[in-house]
Protein backbone atom coordinates (compact mmCIF):
# COMPACT_ATOMS: atom_id res chain seq x y z
CA UNK A 1 0.00 0.00 0.00
CA UNK A 2 1.69 3.25 -1.02
CA UNK A 3 1.63 6.35 1.34
CA UNK A 4 -1.30 9.25 0.62
CA UNK A 5 -0.47 12.78 -0.82
CA UNK A 6 -1.56 15.38 1.31
CA UNK A 7 -4.73 17.20 -0.19
CA UNK A 8 -5.57 20.83 0.99
CA UNK A 9 -8.67 22.77 0.25
CA UNK A 10 -7.98 26.10 -0.74
CA UNK A 11 -11.36 27.38 -2.45
CA UNK A 12 -14.84 25.74 -1.81
CA UNK A 13 -17.86 27.30 -2.96
CA UNK A 14 -20.99 27.16 -5.01
CA UNK A 15 -19.34 27.43 -8.61
CA UNK A 16 -15.36 25.99 -7.90
CA UNK A 17 -14.06 23.71 -5.76
CA UNK A 18 -9.76 24.42 -5.81
CA UNK A 19 -7.80 21.67 -3.99
CA UNK A 20 -3.82 21.56 -3.40
CA UNK A 21 -2.17 18.46 -3.88
CA UNK A 22 1.55 17.86 -2.23
CA UNK A 23 2.94 14.28 -3.34
CA UNK A 24 6.53 13.16 -1.77
CA UNK A 25 7.85 10.13 -4.39
CA UNK A 26 5.71 7.34 -4.12
CA UNK A 27 3.02 8.48 -2.82
CA UNK A 28 -1.07 7.93 -4.08
CA UNK A 29 -3.98 10.24 -4.31
CA UNK A 30 -6.08 6.86 -4.14
CA UNK A 31 -8.23 5.68 -6.51
CA UNK A 32 -11.41 8.08 -7.31
CA UNK A 33 -14.13 9.47 -10.11
CA UNK A 34 -14.10 13.50 -10.66
CA UNK A 35 -17.80 14.04 -10.19
CA UNK A 36 -16.86 17.53 -11.91
CA UNK A 37 -15.19 18.69 -15.10
CA UNK A 38 -11.54 19.88 -14.15
CA UNK A 39 -8.19 21.41 -14.48
CA UNK A 40 -4.56 20.57 -13.33
CA UNK A 41 -2.27 23.36 -13.44
CA UNK A 42 1.32 21.54 -12.59
CA UNK A 43 3.00 23.73 -9.54
CA UNK A 44 6.03 21.82 -9.87
CA UNK A 45 7.34 19.03 -12.84
CA UNK A 46 4.89 16.10 -12.13
CA UNK A 47 5.77 12.52 -13.40
CA UNK A 48 2.70 10.74 -13.03
CA UNK A 49 1.89 7.10 -13.07
CA UNK A 50 -2.02 6.56 -14.03
CA UNK A 51 -3.45 3.90 -13.07
CA UNK A 52 -6.74 3.32 -14.21
CA UNK A 53 -10.01 0.94 -14.51
CA UNK A 54 -9.35 -2.63 -15.59
CA UNK A 55 -5.28 -3.00 -14.51
CA UNK A 56 -3.88 0.20 -17.35
CA UNK A 57 -1.01 1.99 -16.34
CA UNK A 58 0.29 4.69 -18.31
CA UNK A 59 3.09 7.50 -17.82
CA UNK A 60 2.94 11.12 -18.23
CA UNK A 61 4.92 13.91 -17.09
CA UNK A 62 2.93 17.39 -16.67
CA UNK A 63 5.82 19.88 -16.47
CA UNK A 64 5.33 22.84 -13.93
CA UNK A 65 3.26 25.69 -15.02
CA UNK A 66 1.20 23.47 -17.52
CA UNK A 67 -2.32 23.25 -17.49
CA UNK A 68 -4.53 19.90 -18.65
CA UNK A 69 -8.90 19.67 -18.18
CA UNK A 70 -10.48 16.83 -18.11
CA UNK A 71 -14.53 16.13 -18.10
CA UNK A 72 -15.59 14.71 -15.29
CA UNK A 73 -16.37 10.67 -15.23
CA UNK A 74 -12.71 10.24 -15.09
CA UNK A 75 -11.67 7.34 -12.93
CA UNK A 76 -8.22 6.43 -12.00
CA UNK A 77 -5.16 7.00 -9.05
CA UNK A 78 -2.40 9.41 -9.45
CA UNK A 79 0.99 8.14 -8.10
CA UNK A 80 3.85 10.71 -8.20
CA UNK A 81 6.67 8.28 -10.27
CA UNK A 82 9.62 10.74 -9.78
CA UNK A 83 12.62 10.56 -7.19
CA UNK A 84 11.51 14.20 -5.84
CA UNK A 85 8.21 15.93 -4.84
CA UNK A 86 5.20 17.13 -6.64
CA UNK A 87 3.05 19.41 -6.26
CA UNK A 88 -0.08 20.28 -8.74
CA UNK A 89 -3.50 22.74 -8.03
CA UNK A 90 -7.05 20.92 -9.20
CA UNK A 91 -9.59 23.50 -10.12
CA UNK A 92 -13.26 21.94 -10.23
CA UNK A 93 -15.93 23.60 -12.01
CA UNK A 94 -18.93 22.93 -9.61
Amino acid sequence: MRPTCTATLLVHDDRVIVTRFDFAPGDQTGWHRHGHDYVITAVTDCPMLIEEPGGGQRRVLVPAGTAYRRDAGVEHNVVNDGTVPMSFVEVELA
